[in-house]
């Protein structure tokens, strides 16, 4: 490793410990920028959107961050820190029960009313009928990111490795809530 990336990281993993959640919500909204801008160039977007970046950066340090920081945490608690195949996949399955599907749901609101600004009836219409797919979807997807996550990725790095496969999920959301924008754009 090159002595630049070597001391960048050695600077970022000496923030994580003295700062652990700042360093998380910090790393969640660069994370969901760089998603969002791969998602937008990817979808065919001309010129980048700035503010659908930074409102995508937002959600990613102030919820995303701070919201994985304090679930693992609290996994940890509940299950004492084990990691023997019976608990992780106790992990897994109640992540995967609670959080998921709030998780989906929460960004699939914010993106609708927030980031697009749309109507309140209108993204509750397009929820009811893509969320669906959208949590199914996720369903065969993260069981196995959270079981690598559980059972061999420290604590204090689970966020920062849920956020970097977050990455592709996002694109994954983007697109599809894209996909959804386009049909009404084209009614127009």
């Amino acid at each position: 490793m090159g002595s630049v990336a070597k001391k960048g990281l050695q600077k970022y993993l000496l923030q994580l410990q003295h700062h652990p959640l700042r360093t998380k919500a910090i790393t969640a909204a660069v994370l969901s920028g760089i998603s969002d801008t791969v998602s937008q160039k990817l979808s065919g977007i001309p010129k980048l959107q700035l503010r659908r970046i930074l409102l995508k950066m937002l959600f990613g340090f102030a919820y995303l961050g701070p919201f994985g920081h304090y679930m693992y945490i609290l996994l940890d608690k509940i299950f004492k820190g084990k990691k023997d195949s019976k608990t992780v996949a106790k992990k897994v399955l109640l992540e995967q029960l609670t959080s998921s599907p709030c998780n989906n749901l929460l960004f699939m609101i914010y993106y609708g009313v927030i980031v697009e600004g749309r109507p309140w009836m209108q993204v509750k219409t397009r929820i009811k009928k893509e969320y669906p797919k959208v949590q199914l979807t996720a369903w065969t997807f993260w069981p196995v990111v959270g079981w690598i996550n559980h059972q061999y990725v420290p604590l204090q790095f689970r966020v920062i490795f849920n956020s970097l496969i977050a990455f592709c999920w996002g694109i994954f959301l983007n697109l599809r809530a894209r996909s959804m924008a386009l049909p009404s754009a084209k009614s127009k």
